[in-house]
């Protein structure tokens, strides 16, 4: 028996798929001359969604077959292109009844498809659309590779069954909602716009913020993006700030009454459902971690007594107010990580931050490009920090707003001429120091 060892690995996109030397020896089990040998079994492991006889679908090889080592480097081919694997490497043995083929595979990351303006279908027929050419699609792709093209085909195929021939495009965005990437959808050339949005729940109709809000969003282009982003800026807000701190909005939906056709109205009326949830009352917030600064001072910032209604608002607020403290004292790697605790029979929330600060750092040198020397020593000298000064990123920010509206206080009557400034800061761990550089454009 002879045991043969291959590997691909998945860099940079696009994949490709680089085969280690091996020689091809089936022993007993090849056909004399061929250089061939019979399937017998195709199997794998590493992997965490996909299971083995969805793996060994995707390799294309059929067992009882005739393989030589070019249809093994195919097979690893395939599975690499997929974009579903980040690492395959494989071997096989072979015996007299067989070759036994073997995949050891890392699966890539995935994000959620996300179906930004496609009014005509819900996200269930989209779904089901891509699972009938993808069995294993279980809402998430990855965020490159050739099952990312079928599964795009297969939306197109939907539309097309129901006569609306609209090229769909996919690419990775940020996701509108949440931490991460989404894998996004779009159908061109549609021309459909929102004409109005409405709620399940009825006080939203008689909030004049949220009516004045509305009319950002009537009159743009229909996209399931404009409205999330809406709903996450602008609606959500409301119910945090009224201890509503589980509410669930959307998602939403275009009402229209037949089958999917392509004449539909210019211009949609969208519906989102609201389910508000219960309303929480403030219970306490615990901390650790913390050195530099007093658990005492740190509830300070909270403002809120224990009973009362738990803003939602205010609550994200003096965390974000925690993150500048640390950064105005020069701990620029300082994390605030709350992790929340419901109490749903006493309908109480609490918290507890875990927060690591890091170490401080100090202000160390300048990288300056794109004004005159003269203009650069005016931006030297204005800085609010002095080499060695503990670094306050809260002034760093503040000067760059002077930066960006061309502020007389930093260049006096010298004349400087650039549109933007790129900034970035360069810290130094090991030393405890950061450099400040400015790039005029």
């Amino acid at each position: 028996m002879r045991k043969i060892f291959f590997e691909l690995i998945a860099a940079a996109w696009p994949l490709l798929a680089i085969a280690c030397s091996g020689g091809m020896a089936f022993g007993q089990a090849q056909t004399a001359g061929s250089g061939t040998a019979e399937l017998r079994e195709v199997k794998s492991d590493g992997q965490k969604k996909l299971t083995e006889a969805q793996i060994a679908g995707l390799t294309g090889l059929q067992t009882g077959t005739q393989v030589g080592r070019e249809d093994l480097q195919k097979a690893a081919d395939k599975l690499v292109a997929s974009g579903l694997f980040a690492t395959v490497k494989y071997d096989f043995k072979s015996r007299i009844e067989g070759l036994t083929l073997s995949f050891h595979v890392t699966e890539s990351p995935r994000v959620p498809a996300y179906y930004d303006n496609f009014p005509w279908f819900g996200d269930s027929e989209l779904n089901n659309a891509i699972r009938a050419q993808l069995p294993f699609f279980d809402g998430t792709l990855p965020e490159g590779g050739n099952v990312v093209d079928i599964a795009a085909d297969a939306v197109h195929g939907l539309l097309a069954a129901h006569k609306l021939g609209l090229p769909v495009q996919h690419q990775v965005v940020a996701n509108p909602l949440g931490d991460g990437n989404i894998q996004q959808f779009t159908v061109e050339g549609a021309g459909l716009k929102i004409a109005n949005v409405s709620f399940s729940d009825a006080a939203l109709a008689t909030n004049p913020v949220v009516q004045q809000h509305l009319a950002e969003i009537n009159g743009k282009p229909y996209s399931r993006t404009t409205i999330d982003v809406f709903l996450a800026e602008q609606i959500r807000p409301v119910y945090l700030r009224q201890g509503h701190l589980k509410v669930k909005l959307g998602p939403p939906e275009v009402r229209l009454s037949g089958p999917p056709t392509a004449n539909l109205p210019e211009e949609l009326p969208v519906y989102v459902p609201v389910a508000t949830g219960d309303l929480y009352h403030f219970g306490d917030a615990r901390w650790s971690g913390n050195n530099v600064i007093s658990s005492i001072a740190l509830a300070s910032y909270f403002g809120l007594k224990t009973g009362a209604v738990a803003n939602g608002m205010e609550i994200e607020a003096a965390l974000e107010q925690i993150r500048e403290e640390y950064g105005r004292r020069g701990y620029l790697d300082a994390t605030v990580q709350p992790e929340t605790f419901f109490d749903d029979a006493a309908h109480t929330v609490s918290y507890q931050i875990a927060i690591t600060e890091g170490r401080q750092y100090h202000m160390g040198g300048w990288v300056i490009t794109g004004i005159s020397t003269n203009a650069e020593s005016r931006v030297r000298a204005a800085f609010p920090m002095a080499a060695g000064d503990v670094f306050d990123k809260i002034k760093y920010e503040d000067f760059l707003v002077q930066l960006q509206s061309h502020s007389k206080e930093v260049f006096g009557e010298l004349p400087v001429h650039y549109d933007s400034v790129g900034h970035w800061l360069r810290a130094d761990a090991e030393r405890g120091m950061v450099d400040v550089l400015l790039d005029f454009k």
